[in-house]
C-alpha cells in the first residue's frame, strides 16, 4: 500500500517572529488547500524565549534577564509556558483535524504526533517512552501547572528518558488544523533557563532550579555519545516517516510565500500588542 506523502522543511535558523509566522501560514495554506500536511524543523536565531499564548509576561518573565542575554522574545499562538530557544531542535506539524489518523480529542492526537518524536530517540538509541498521569494528584497538578517554565513537568503524552522530560510540545487547534510544536532537547544551561523567571524570592528559584534538575534532561546529558544537530535531524526525519507511516518530500518556500510569512511577522509577532498583550 503507497504511503501518504507529506511536505518536509527544515527553514534552518530564524528569527522569533519569523518562526512562530512560517506555522502560522502553514496552518493557513492547509486550511485552504494549498498546503498537504507538512513537518517542519527549525533553529532559533537568536536564541529565544517564547511564551505560552496565555502566559502573563508582567508576571512571569523578567525581561530585563531577557535582554541581558540579547534572547529573542515571541509569544507562541499555542498554549503552555516558557521555554528559551537554544541549544535544541525545533519541530511543528501540520495537519487537518479531520485526518484519518488523527484522533479528535487534543491528548489522543498528541499522542499520535509524538509517536514521531518517540521514534526519533529510538534511533538516536535512547529509552524514551510516554508519560501517562497515574495518580489524580498528577492529573490536578497538569490543570495547574506551579512553575512558568515548560519542561518543569512532563504532561499527558510527553516524552520522557529514565524518568525525565526530553521534549516539549504544544497544541492549537484552527480553522480545522491541528498545528503541534515543541523542542526537542540537545544541551540546557539551567543557569540562564532560571534566569529569565519572576520568583517570590531567591530560595524559591533556588528550590525550584533544584526540582527542575530531578524533572527535565537533555538529550547528551544522558546519551553515551554527542548528538550533534545533524543526527538529530536525521533521526527525527525517520523517526516522523515511521511513526506516522507516512513519506515525507523536502519543498522549498516560494518567494510569494516567504513574502507572506514576512508579512504574519511583522504585523503579528513583531508587535508589543501581541507579544505582551497579556
Amino acid at each position: 500500500m503507497e504511503k501518504e506523502v507529506w511536505r518536509f522543511i527544515d527553514s534552518g535558523n530564524g528569527s522569533p517572529s519569523f518562526n512562530m509566522a512560517l506555522d502560522e501560514a502553514l496552518l493557513d495554506w492547509h486550511s485552504e488547500g494549498k498546503f498537504p500536511p507538512v513537518i517542519r524543523f527549525y533553529g532559533w536565531a537568536p536564541a529565544t524565549l517564547s511564551v505560552g499564548y496565555f502566559q502573563k509576561v508582567e508576571k512571569e518573565i523578567d525581561m530585563e534577564a531577557v535582554n541581558a542575554h540579547q534572547l529573542g522574545f515571541v509569544r507562541r499562538p499555542t498554549g503552555g509556558r516558557g521555554v528559551l530557544h537554544d541549544q535544541e531542535l525545533t519541530y511543528s506539524v501540520i495537519v487537518s483535524e479531520d485526518h484519518p489518523e488523527m484522533p479528535k480529542t487534543v491528548t489522543e492526537a498528541y499522542r499520535v504526533i509524538s509517536e514521531g518524536i518517540l521514534k526519533g530517540f529510538q534511533y538516536l538509541g535512547l529509552e524514551a517512552y510516554f508519560a501517562v498521569p497515574k495518580t489524580a494528584e498528577e492529573r490536578d497538578a497538569l490543570k495547574n501547572p506551579r512553575s512558568a517554565v515548560c519542561f518543569d513537568a512532563p504532561s499527558w503524552y510527553e516524552l520522557v528518558v529514565e524518568g525525565r522530560k526530553v521534549a516539549g510540545s504544544a497544541q492549537t487547534r484552527q480553522k480545522g488544523v491541528i498545528l503541534q510544536h515543541g523542542s526537542i532537547l540537545l544541551d540546557i544551561d539551567e543557569d540562564k533557563l532560571f534566569s529569565l523567571f519572576k520568583y517570590p524570592n531567591e530560595r524559591v528559584k533556588e528550590r525550584m532550579k533544584k526540582a527542575f534538575k530531578n524533572k527535565a534532561v537533555a538529550m547528551n546529558e544522558i546519551s553515551t555519545r554527542k548528538i550533534t544537530l545533524e543526527e538529530a535531524k536525521e533521526a527525527f526525519y525517520k523517526g516522523f516517516a515511521d511513526g506516522l507511516n507516512i513519506e515525507l518530500k523536502p519543498y522549498q518556500l516560494t518567494e510569494a510565500e516567504l513574502a507572506y510569512v514576512d508579512k504574519i511577522a511583522k504585523e503579528r509577532y513583531e508587535s508589543d500588542e501581541w507579544n505582551f498583550k497579556r
